[in-house]
């Protein structure tokens, strides 16, 4: 991975590295620069290699020598670009050696939202992807996207959900108390902070919020390149004692589970960790029915509601229904405990076990 800053790819990979079958496997993990506020959380028996760089391209003399170096069975990688440059350099690893990368949000939603050159990335897609062994997708969104826009073929992907350790986020949650003052409603919503997170949309909804429910108040958590943006934007709209952002968070979830709603309002997304968390705790979600997974993933649930994207009227008014409906406090139930065993962490984690023993 580039580094372990506080992102849903990040999180799935301290995951994995936590809960791999040690009887079976000897994880390394590579960083092109060892920082990154999760990896206090890499368990103690696995070794960090830095490689010492800025950018991934500066690492791929590392990459090299690092591979020839632990000959592993199989060098899994995430995030288009690490990717990328891990199908790249296959020249010259170790010869045998099987490459597994893992994407976790659309790529088409990525060329017309993120990327400065979509013509240039959609062709590095359609040559560099199918070159890898096995290409994990977040999600059946995903992998049809990668098969209908950018000609991967199909018996190369296969769909994990995201792992998420349910019973430890829950046993998190009651490890603080509230987090919030005054009587609310109180929103939340975390990731990074950057623009196909679409926070910008969310903050030009308050107002409208605010309108209806006066007590209403907003809690961001992440940090990003994006946070003068919202700090700027925060202060054209008068949301000062309105909105708050609170940095990244080690332990969010209390931050999830004494919320009244969890809000959502992505641009693009793969399978949000957080939506899987925040309903793990019993916080309902509203969320945007934008490219990706999430409407894959909340179809079912129980107290879920979806949203059209990158539209501040529409989020408004699905926030203050949403919230103006049954206010009761909501628990963890057995329905909503059927729902999130697609994303249980040990079913998940073997079947990422399962790709890399093959």
């Amino acid at each position: 991975m580039p580094h372990l800053g506080g992102g849903g790819a990040e999180r799935v990979v301290v995951t994995l590295l936590q809960h791999l079958d040690r009887s079976r496997f000897e994880p390394h993990l590579a960083l092109v620069e060892a920082a990154g506020p999760y990896l206090k959380e890499v368990p103690a028996d696995v070794p960090i290699h830095d490689l010492k760089a800025k950018r991934v391209r500066h690492a791929f003399p590392g990459i090299i020598r690092l591979s020839w170096k632990l000959r592993p069975h199989a060098i899994h990688s995430t995030l288009c670009e690490m990717n990328m440059a891990t199908v790249l350099l296959r020249p010259f690893l170790p010869p045998g050696v099987r490459l597994l990368i893992r994407e976790g949000s659309s790529p088409s939603a990525q060329n017309v939202y993120a990327k400065k050159h979509p013509l240039v990335w959609k062709w590095l897609y359609r040559w560099l992807y199918p070159r890898a062994d096995k290409i994990i997708c977040v999600g059946d969104f995903v992998a049809d996207d990668l098969a209908d826009n950018f000609r991967v073929p199909r018996r190369k992907l296969v769909r994990i959900y995201n792992p998420v350790d349910i019973e430890l986020g829950r046993k998190l949650a009651n490890a603080t108390g509230n987090p919030y003052e005054g009587n609310g409603p109180h929103l939340v919503a975390a990731g990074r902070l950057s623009k196909e997170k679409g926070f910008d949309v969310l903050l030009e909804a308050m107002p409208q919020v605010c309108s209806a429910l006066p007590d209403a108040r907003l809690t961001i958590l992440g940090e990003g390149e994006f946070e003068p943006d919202l700090l700027a934007q925060r202060e054209r709209l008068g949301l000062k004692e309105v909105v708050r952002l609170v940095g990244f968070q080690h332990n969010p979830y209390p931050y999830l589970k004494h919320a009244d709603l969890l809000v959502l309002p992505s641009r693009f997304e793969g399978m949000p960790v957080v939506v899987i968390e925040v309903l793990a705790v019993g916080t309902r979600v509203v969320a945007s029915d934008c490219p990706g997974a999430v409407r894959e993933i909340l179809r079912d649930c129980p107290i879920a509601r979806l949203v059209q994207p990158s539209d501040p009227g529409a989020l408004a008014q699905t926030v203050v229904s949403f919230l103006n409906s049954t206010r009761r406090e909501l628990q963890p139930d057995k329905r909503l405990d059927a729902y999130l065993s697609r994303f249980e962490v040990k079913a998940r984690v073997r079947d990422y076990e399962e790709i890399f023993d093959a």
